[in-house]
């Protein structure tokens, strides 16, 4: 087994773009998700799937300067802290944040037809869904192609770490649970089974509406209600992941608390 892809977006919701290379440090990939949009009106962290046309945006982070591609306009600077803390919803748990000040708001503001503000995370996984590393299969995203009859894009998933799994059955990651993974310089545990919303249904670089994968996933892979791809993981091991790498699968051990 090899890493076919990797990827990760420093603003919540933006373009997933790939990189050839990802530092997984122990809070998870270096550069992931340090930034989001929050709509102040509800009190919330902007949602993706209820903000599609996020996903035609590219942005950059060096870990100075923040640079933002949007259609038809350019944001970029460096993030000015205002001090200004604010706690808001996040699906259901409250995220601790800080806003920032700089050109992000007004564009993202007008792209979206609403006020917005840029924050940023207080802490590594405020704004992630599950654990902090996630991982598609190759096997997994052939059973779904076949079952759709649409080529299926990694990219769709937004998952950190795609891996080429040859002739695996599909769904080989869910025997992945509480087992610790080898991915190049780094290491990681499992935790289990990533549920998944209506964004897989949208074309991961413009974010118009595209092959109706939810639903056909829906017919065979729903469990107590959520429908399931791919899998999460935390960080055992700090380290560089790199396109091509080897990965392994190491010994078992207890399944970690998805809490």
């Amino acid at each position: 087994m090899h890493v076919t892809r990797l990827g990760l977006t420093p603003l919540k919701g933006t373009r997933h773009a790939e990189r050839s290379a990802v530092e997984l440090a122990a809070h998870g990939p270096d550069g992931d998700r340090v930034f989001c949009l929050v709509d102040p009106g509800r009190e919330r962290v902007v949602r993706t799937v209820e903000a599609p046309t996020l996903m035609s945006t590219r942005v950059d982070w060096d870990g100075t300067r923040l640079t933002a591609r949007l259609p038809g306009a350019r944001a970029s600077g460096v993030p000015r802290p205002t001090g200004r803390r604010i706690r808001v919803d996040y699906w259901g748990r409250g995220a601790d944040l800080e806003v920032v000040e700089g050109p992000w708001a007004d564009a993202f503001g007008q792209l979206l037809g609403h006020e917005v503000l840029l924050a940023r995370t207080s802490r590594a996984g405020e704004v992630v869904y599950a654990g902090p590393v996630s991982l598609v299969t190759s096997s997994s995203m052939r059973r779904l192609a076949e079952a759709s009859g649409h080529r299926v894009d990694p990219a769709a998933f937004r998952a950190t770490v795609a891996v080429d799994t040859g002739t695996a059955p599909p769904h080989v990651e869910d025997g992945w649970a509480g087992r610790r993974l080898r991915l190049g310089e780094a290491e990681v545990e499992v935790r289990g089974p990533l549920p998944r919303c209506a964004v897989v249904d949208r074309d991961p670089v413009s974010g118009e509406r595209a092959a109706g994968l939810l639903t056909c996933l829906g017919g065979y892979r729903r469990v107590a209600g959520q429908i399931l791809f791919g899998v999460d993981a935390v960080v055992t091991r700090p380290g560089r992941v790199v396109a091509g790498d080897p990965v392994e699968v190491c010994e078992a051990r207890l399944p970690l608390g998805r809490g």
